[in-house]
């Protein structure tokens, strides 16, 4: 997931990026101004938005009814230092998806993050579910039936976000733009080796394979049985066991 963190006091912003990298995973970019946080929010593919009301350039309510009437859904949490009824009302109708309170605790704002992240995708629950497969999105741990998997960070990443999309065919590019901050091109030879770990770790030895390359197009996480190597051969033709070149008896009648 990516997430945007338009806030001009450098070092919250850093240390609101720092917990969304290591607490939930996510790349983030950080924008230090509202024009430069509408330029960053509108030409780039976020899967939140962490808004300050406070920026220079244009405020945060500015940026957010702009982004919006530009017809973006990414859902946007604003952090304030208002916290007047009035003003949050004017928030939510302005299209602010939730608040957070300055000052605010760095695990409750997480929480919020992710929570967000989860909506925006249509899932409720923190555990994703695509057949056997089980992914706790608060634990950031998989299981296969009975089997707990070991993941590296980046094949988490890779399949925490097919599994927000199950049965969707996910393109590369799609893939690099919601793992990686801005500099994103520089890592475009490395989603197959995860996928490939991926595949392994989650398909070897099962009759059920959940992740399936679509050539030419990305990839997609999906329940697809393999056709059984013993099914039995169907008769060719419909006159019975007649054999090739032989004409079927007719009828004889009484």
């Amino acid at each position: 997931m990516r997430v945007l963190v338009v806030e001009d006091e450098r070092r919250l912003a850093d240390n609101l990026a720092r917990a969304l990298r290591e607490g939930a995973g996510y790349a983030v970019d950080i924008a230090g101004d509202g024009e430069q946080g509408l330029y960053l929010a509108e030409s780039g593919d976020y899967d939140l938005l962490v808004l300050d009301l406070m920026l220079p350039k244009m405020d945060g309510h500015a940026l957010l009814s702009r982004y919006r009437q530009n017809g973006h859904a990414t859902p946007v949490l604003i952090l304030t230092a208002r916290d007047e009824k009035e003003s949050v009302v004017r928030l939510l109708n302005a299209g602010a998806d939730d608040y957070l309170g300055k000052p605010f605790d760095l695990g409750e704002f997480l929480a919020r993050s992710k929570s967000l992240v989860r909506r925006g995708k249509g899932q409720r629950s923190p555990v994703l579910c695509i057949a056997d497969l089980r992914l706790d999105t608060i634990e950031h741990t998989v299981r296969r039936g009975e089997r707990e998997i070991a993941l590296s960070p980046m094949e988490y990443r890779v399949l925490e976000y097919l599994a927000h999309r199950p049965r969707a065919v996910i393109s590369k590019t799609e893939l690099l733009e919601h793992l990686y901050d801005y500099n994103w091109e520089k890592f475009s030879n490395v989603i197959e080796v995860y996928i490939s770990g991926l595949r392994r770790k989650i398909d070897d030895d099962e009759a059920v394979k959940l992740i399936h390359t679509m050539r030419g197009h990305g990839y997609v996480l999906r329940a697809e049985a393999l056709p059984s190597a013993s099914a039995a051969k169907q008769p060719q033709g419909g006159a019975g066991n007649v054999k090739s070149g032989e004409q079927p008896k007719k009828a004889v009648k009484h």
